[in-house]
């Protein structure tokens, strides 16, 4: 879709859902918010995800401030909710009146609704990304109101150019994403002023002191959805093949994959499904030797960053923006191969080489860490976004 066409169907919609618009407009003035904000968070859901965790790290940014959360998205799992039990913070939870297709004249009520509540506030700022309710929301708020986006991964670009005029600051969390965006205004001709509003943020992790993991037997984990793109089946294959070299390595999987493993892989790994304990999390990082990805596509996994905060190898295919971070044999292994089978080749490879030489190994976790101490601080990702968080356009 052009950026011309994007403007038309958001123009025909607005002129569409207009009556219930308005009329959830004057249910905003009849029943007011109760509690003050000037912050509003549209966050899609609460489920696991390295986005959820960031969207749960910039409201502790911001917690003294008091800002609104307005999930509107039915979670699958919602297994980081605990992360938005911030004192201070209030929590509105929509998805069960506006996630429904059937009855999507509601929705729109509620985007008057809102609209009303942020409105009838002295220069608001609205936060969100990756969430259509918040873009459904922004044009109906008045022209003071700051609007913030977050972008993680290029899927949404075709959607929400849409909405690039209402858009006062669009952050994305790698440069590579950045770029892609740069690209893609020049390509539809977007107006250059529009240029100005992107920006680069690091997300940000933990950082503890580094510690040595001596293990006999090399600890490979997968940490992560079983989403297609992950393509968790080549991980499962490079496992059966190192298995049946008699290598001596372990494979460990956190998340919901245990329909991807077949279950003669299952028997010589570990499967720890979901895990909601952090602290049971942080630990099996901290016992790991290698984190094994095999996206397809990604921005910056979460679950990179905290690896790389405990010195560990980051082995990952070369996609979109992980090259940025990733520099292959000095702070992580990259595959740079696309055809799935040759992934598998590579990806054993590497594996053997990391067997046959710690000291390999250990250079490669020890520029990680440092790695991570210079970019992923909590200290300049929280001064970034409080900066922005300000009620000044």
């Amino acid at each position: 879709m052009t950026y011309r066409s994007s403007i038309v169907k958001r123009n025909l919609e607005l002129i569409i859902m207009s009556p219930f618009v308005w009329l959830g407009k004057l249910a905003g003035y009849l029943f007011p918010l109760k509690t003050k904000h000037h912050i509003f968070l549209f966050f899609p859901s609460a489920d696991i995800g390295g986005s959820i965790k960031v969207n749960a790290d910039i409201t502790q940014c911001i917690k003294t401030q008091k800002p609104l959360i307005i999930f509107s998205k039915k979670p699958k799992n919602n297994q980081f909710r605990h992360l938005f039990d911030i004192e201070g913070v209030k929590v509105i939870d929509l998805h069960q009146y506006i996630d429904n297709k059937v009855f999507h004249f509601v929705n729109f009520f509620f985007r008057g609704v809102l609209a009303t509540w942020i409105n009838k506030v002295e220069k608001p700022v609205v936060f969100g990304g990756e969430g259509l309710f918040f873009y459904k929301v922004i044009p109906h708020l008045k022209k003071e109101t700051k609007n913030i986006e977050l972008c993680h991964l290029n899927t949404w670009f075709d959607f929400s150019q849409a909405f690039i005029k209402y858009i006062d600051t669009r952050i994305f969390s790698t440069p590579k994403i950045k770029r892609d965006v740069e690209r893609q205004y020049k390509e539809n001709n977007i107006p250059p002023s529009y240029s100005h509003r992107l920006v680069f943020i690091d997300n940000k992790v933990d950082i503890p002191a580094y510690q040595i993991t001596n293990n006999d037997t090399l600890q490979i984990i997968y940490v992560g959805r079983g989403a297609p793109q992950k393509r968790v089946h080549l991980i499962a294959a490079i496992a059966k093949q190192l298995h049946e070299q008699n290598a001596n390595v372990h494979f460990s999987f956190i998340g919901d994959v245990e329909a991807i493993i077949p279950e003669s892989t299952k028997a010589f790994c570990t499967l720890y499904g979901n895990i909601n304990d952090d602290t049971r999390l942080k630990n099996i990082y901290q016992q790991s030797d290698v984190l094994l990805l095999t996206s397809q596509y990604e921005g910056l996994p979460i679950v990179i960053m905290d690896m790389m905060a405990r010195g560990k190898v980051v082995l990952s295919t070369a996609v979109d923006g992980i090259p940025d971070y990733i520099t292959h044999l000095e702070n992580g292994l990259l595959i740079k191969e696309t055809e799935e089978k040759k992934i598998i080749e590579k990806g054993i490879e590497l594996i053997k080489e990391l067997i046959a030489n710690p000291e390999l190994r250990t250079s490669i976790g020890q520029a990680s860490y440092k790695y991570a101490q210079q970019h992923f601080s909590g200290e300049s990702f929280c001064s970034a976004y409080t900066t922005l968080f300000s009620n000044e356009k």
